[in-house]
């Protein structure tokens, strides 16, 4: 699967660019690019997680599931 990429123009302090240019050697691109879905990949756990507890903490819910998990011994074969 080919990914398209994108040109983007950013700006950095000159600390920030020394550290990019210590840790990334030749490939700014790269190394950003990992940054970005290390980050993505966070921000979607932190949903996920507020989520769950959101949904642990909805009593009603809770009640629902506990309905239905009633029907889990009810005989019918899974295939």
């Amino acid at each position: 699967m080919h990914r398209q990429t994108h040109r983007v123009t950013i700006t950095l302090d000159d600390e920030t660019f020394a550290f990019l240019n210590n840790v990334a050697s030749n490939n700014h691109s790269a190394y950003i690019n990992q940054l970005l879905k290390q980050e993505h990949k966070n921000f979607l756990q932190t949903a996920l997680r507020k989520v769950n507890q959101e949904e642990a903490e909805d009593t009603s819910y809770q009640e629902e599931l506990q309905a239905w998990d009633s029907t889990l011994s009810d005989g019918l074969i899974n295939d």
